[in-house]
């Protein structure tokens, strides 16, 4: 069992957060037994969060800094943890988006991170990482937050009907995902288009790509390989896949039309009639 006292705090942001829980419990004069029964959860998983060798939550931390009373020391470090649990060449992208005031995505197979609900993103993660998917869904989820803000960045969200038709962890998660797309039509800030079938051949076959601007810092461009993500500033690569992504605008969808696509899919494809239908004739 690893001793909390030779934990480096400043060897991740897991370890610094294990050993201020347990440096603000001992200064609250509690054992691990009594901590846990204030926040609901055992002596052990506070000994295996003092310990690095569990993720805290944010429910957990919130519920800690409640009981230590801490002003939300936990709530703060939580995102910095969980955004340490991302592949290491993600967690730079991570970082600049959440400081971007505007992300623009093409997306040819998958709902976006942003927008996906917890069990479509398990779904998902589970087939490369399935056990680290708990700590993975957590650090997607995480991000969302960033659309929850005072000022959230603006999002626009060019999504290939193809997304809407690849099944991803049963009809029951696809039709919660595509109900939970139709949710943010009451947010003025998140607009979604869906490029039909129809359109035939575009610019977004080179694959999915997103676009970050910034205030004060150059944009930047994102594009997620098999194992690796590419992120540039490279002005001439900057206004090539901008003009590609204004065609893709342009040819996709209306917001309006693309509303009533995503509503026809999701009933006629994953609709309680559509699955009675295909197992009668099973």
């Amino acid at each position: 069992m690893v001793n909390i006292r030779d934990l480096d705090p400043s060897a991740s942001p897991l370890d610094y957060y294990g050993s201020e829980l347990r440096r603000l419990r001992e200064e609250a004069g509690l054992k691990q037994l009594q901590l846990g029964r204030i926040v609901f959860c055992t002596a052990s998983l506070i000994g295996q969060v003092e310990t690095a060798r569990k993720v805290p939550t944010r429910d957990f931390s919130e519920r800690v800094d409640a009981a230590l009373g801490t002003g939300g020391v936990f709530s703060r470090l939580v995102g910095l943890v969980l955004r340490s649990q991302l592949p290491s060449w993600f967690q730079a992208y991570a970082e600049m988006e959440a400081k971007a005031e505007y992300i623009s995505t093409f997306q040819s197979q998958l709902v976006y991170g942003l927008l996906q609900t917890e069990a479509y993103a398990r779904a998902l993660l589970s087939v490369d990482r399935p056990r680290q998917v708990d700590v993975l869904v957590a650090a997607r989820m995480d991000r969302q937050r960033i659309l929850e803000r005072e000022r959230p960045p603006a999002l626009w969200v060019v999504l290939s009907e193809a997304a809407l038709h690849q099944e991803v962890g049963g009809r029951e998660v696809m039709r919660t995902q595509l109900a939970h797309l139709l949710t943010f039509l009451e947010r003025p800030w998140v607009q979604v288009q869906v490029l039909p079938f129809s359109a035939g051949q575009h610019t977004g076959m080179l694959g999915s790509f997103n676009l970050l601007r910034f205030d004060d810092d150059p944009d930047l461009f994102y594009q997620e390989g098999y194992a690796q993500g590419h992120m540039t500033a490279n002005p001439s690569l900057i206004r090539e896949r901008s003009v590609g992504y204004a065609r893709l605008q342009a040819e996709a969808l209306s917001p309006e039309c693309s509303v009533a696509l995503i509503a026809r899919v999701m009933e006629e494809r994953y609709g309680e009639r559509a699955g009675s239908d295909e197992r009668a004739m099973a």
